[in-house]
């Protein structure tokens, strides 16, 4: 049986197969066992914070969860709408003892997902998460009496958040225009407010969530219309969000993407130039362009590289004390003030750095440059056989060999989709293009269903 956890907690079709009412119910009650401080049970009362999108499915399912927590005997600060990283903001400042997030990212309405934070606002770890997936064949804990939760709706989460945003960025955005993608999600009305409260002179798009037109054609995986909002405004910046505010793309003041790689290449130049980047060091995945490591080689920063994922990033990081590291996707972690990847954050640090330099995003975004790279999502195929497959690996072996120094190859099998993601970095775009469409026919045909 497969695992139920991705690499971002449980997610898929919501009222399908998994994602039901059931499930949130009974992964509520299992978490309740094994997250719930222990020392807590006789000495307070344990909370938990719980938060969604906007998406439709959200509203049952977090009733779902909610119920769960509640039946289990935990008390639930209810956030309502707000982005993942505010509910792992709140868990550790209101000291909870962890946090709900339902959520499917940047995925499609019709999905959605259970996450969850530990004590201080940390993505669990593996082996937590298998445990929280075991203690689901346990009998349940159902007090009863005074003994059972209490749920509080929190009116203040969103403002709480963004007080906490405002403090994490001392550089004023006064003079700069810029143009906000919220994708119709959870990051609606604190990212405008944290941007316009900043001082920028703030244009919003896909800002007015139905709960049925989240990731429509707009954010961070549709920048069209950021792109020409862009332009259309003469703005300096755009900055782009997906459903759960956790990640952050931008584009220049040309309408031109600026990718999480080249977001986190800024982002540690800055760090470094104010001796803020510990260690020198930046955790990037393996999938981050390799025109990122060249260019933190050339600026004397190491490169740590982890699994995709920000929860790798992060393990990453707290291992080695790093203060800075992300995904090419545009989840980015500053340790400093974040426990998870912080889409609004890390746009505002990079308004930031326009505001603080003077200088244009697209000369900022230069610091690097990009190798061509091509990205295939094979579907129809068993993921889980990419790693053993003997004719799979060889025809690997066969384009790294071919590309040389040159370039790279990199195939994995996704955490939160049925595809495998083959990726070719090269010289030119016309020989990654073709090294991925061979090694895709070889995927398709090796591990056909």
């Amino acid at each position: 049986m497969s695992r139920l956890f991705g690499t971002d907690g449980v997610r898929g079709l919501a009222n399908g197969e998994v994602i039901t009412a059931d499930l949130a119910l009974a992964l509520a009650q299992a978490a309740a066992r094994v997250l719930r401080d222990p020392e807590g049970l006789q000495g307070h009362r344990p909370v938990a914070v719980v938060g969604r999108d906007p998406r439709a499915s959200g509203e049952f399912l977090s009733a779902a969860v909610v119920a769960g927590l509640a039946s289990s005997g935990i008390d639930v600060l209810d956030a309502g709408v707000v982005p993942t990283p505010a509910v792992a903001f709140l868990t550790a400042e209101l000291h909870a003892d962890f946090g709900v997030m339902l959520s499917a990212s940047h995925n499609a309405m019709p999905d959605n997902g259970i996450k969850f934070f530990a004590k201080g606002g940390h993505k669990l770890p593996d082996a937590v998460e298998d445990a929280i997936e075991a203690a689901m064949d346990e009998t349940p804990d159902r007090p009863t009496g005074i003994d059972v939760g209490r749920v509080t709706p929190m009116d203040d989460a969103g403002a709480r958040y963004v007080r906490h945003l405002l403090d994490a960025v001392e550089q004023r955005l006064d003079g700069l225009t810029i143009v906000l993608d919220c994708a119709h999600g959870a990051a609606s009305q604190v990212s405008p407010e944290a941007f316009r409260l900043a001082g920028a002179e703030v244009h919003v798009i896909g800002a007015r969530p139905d709960g049925l037109n989240i990731n429509d054609g707009v954010g961070s995986t549709h920048i069209e219309g950021l792109r020409a909002a862009v332009v259309e405004h003469g703005a300096d910046l755009g900055i782009a969000h997906d459903g759960d505010a956790d990640r952050c793309l931008a584009v220049d003041g040309q309408g031109r993407e600026v990718d999480g790689d080249q977001i986190m290449a800024i982002l540690a130049l800055a760090l470094k130039e104010h001796g803020e980047l510990a260690q020198d060091t930046l955790v990037a995945t393996v999938m981050s362009n390799l025109g990122l490591l060249r260019a933190m080689e050339s600026a004397g920063i190491t490169v740590v590289q982890a699994g995709v994922g920000d929860r790798y990033v992060l393990e990453e990081m707290r291992k080695g004390g790093f203060s800075l590291g992300g995904e090419q996707s545009g989840h980015v972690i500053l340790q400093e003030h974040a426990t998870t990847g912080d889409g609004v954050l890390t746009g505002l640090m990079l308004a930031a750095r326009v505001a603080e330099t003077g200088r244009s995003m697209a000369e900022l975004a230069g610091a690097m440059t990009r190798m061509p790279q091509v990205l295939i999502n094979v579907k129809g195929v068993d993921k889980h056989r990419v790693d053993g497959d003997e004719g799979v690996q060889a025809a690997v072996t066969e384009v790294q060999a071919s590309l040389a120094d040159e370039g790279r190859v990199l195939l994995r099998k996704s955490g939160t989709e049925p595809v495998v993601r083959v990726m070719v970095e090269a010289a030119t775009h016309e020989r990654a293009q073709e090294s991925a469409e061979r090694l895709s026919v070889v995927v398709k045909e090796r591990l056909a269903l």
